[in-house]
């Protein structure tokens, strides 16, 4: 996606505070054998005091939200744990929002920024190796059981995998759904650039052809995880019952748009994907579009992006109120949580 770049840059513009805030949020790296390098993240969590409070995930497109850097983690009991998931080319930054207000409602949130499909970080051929943001999941949830500061808290009856687009994926794949190589690769013979993944493969000289369907096929269930919220997930096509049939996680599909808004890429509907899991509980949001879930966007947002030829992130469909989708969001997962 093009906005990659521009996302980039806008994110290194300073930092400002403006309130209180019960939120604390701390560097939250750790090592990854299957790297061969760290992978950068941050973890959010309930802290009403100490710190140095500072406004995150702020830039001149999107607003940001108030947090306490490096305060204390607050005193109390078990806490709910979940990793959460950036889509393609997406960072941590994106979905601060939703990471902010778990935090806030008493959970332990790890946003992680996967080596390779991250902003920062991108490399398309070595990015669809989707087994690695997988395993980038499960040594974070390593790190935190072995945190001194945070591993005591951990209700390990509350382990949610969460994660947007190519991330909703990443979270059903942790929770134990099993891709299918060859049925991507039918997808995109059929669809071609009329799907957002398949034209950017596309463009960047990548196909699902030059992967190893026994490495893609392959399970990477994490059965630390208890529940799974995939919001508008990608990559599940021409799966059958076997591929859902490990998924024993309580989980949420969250669909964003319908009719022309919804993006075929992350449409199961489309995909007959949402039938194969009738125990599913399904919340489908419209007027959206797929974007609707990326931060709030400041008046000018949308104008900035115009000039720099960017993709229309900030335009949502006709009588679309993003800070009512993030709402509708939250109260799923914070729903589903016991929060």
């Amino acid at each position: 996606m093009k906005h990659i770049t521009l996302l980039a840059a806008l994110s290194l513009a300073p930092s400002v505070a403006f309130a209180e805030t019960n939120i604390g949020m701390a560097d939250f790296t750790y090592e990854a054998a299957h790297h061969g390098k760290p992978v950068s993240s941050v973890i959010w969590y309930p802290s009403s005091e100490g710190g140095t409070i500072t406004r995150a995930a702020e830039n001149a497109v999107f607003y940001g939200v108030d947090a306490r850097q490096d305060g204390p983690l607050s005193e109390g009991g078990k806490l709910p744990v979940v990793l959460l998931s950036h889509g393609l080319g997406g960072n941590w930054r994106s979905l601060a929002w939703l990471a902010e207000d778990l935090a806030s409602q008493g959970a332990l949130v790890i946003s992680v920024n996967h080596p390779a499909s991250s902003t920062f970080d991108f490399d398309m051929g070595e990015g669809l190796k989707h087994w690695t943001r997988a395993r980038d999941m499960s040594r974070a949830l390593d790190k935190l059981m072995d945190d001194p500061t945070f591993s005591g808290r951990i209700d390990t009856s509350r382990i949610m995998a969460a994660g947007f687009s190519y991330g909703g994926w990443t979270a059903l794949s942790l929770g134990g759904v099993t891709g299918n190589l060859a049925g991507e690769i039918a997808e995109c013979d059929v669809q071609g650039d009329a799907s957002s993944h398949c034209g950017d493969l596309k463009k960047a000289g990548v196909s699902f052809g030059d992967l190893k369907a026994d490495m893609w096929d392959a399970s990477y269930k994490d059965a630390r995880i208890t529940h799974v919220a995939a919001m508008d997930p990608a990559l599940h096509h021409g799966f059958k019952q076997a591929n859902v049939a490990d998924l024993t996680a309580d989980t949420v599909l969250i669909a964003l748009g319908e009719g022309a808004d919804r993006l075929v890429a992350t449409d199961f509907d489309a995909s007959g994907f949402v039938d194969l899991l009738p125990d599913a509980k399904v919340l489908r949001i419209a007027p959206a579009f797929h974007f609707s879930l990326l931060p709030l966007c400041k008046p000018a947002g949308a104008e900035i992006l115009k000039e720099e030829k960017d993709d229309p992130v900030c335009t949502d469909p006709e009588g679309a109120d993003r800070a009512q989708i993030h709402a509708a969001v939250i109260e799923a997962l914070s729903k589903q949580l016991g929060l």
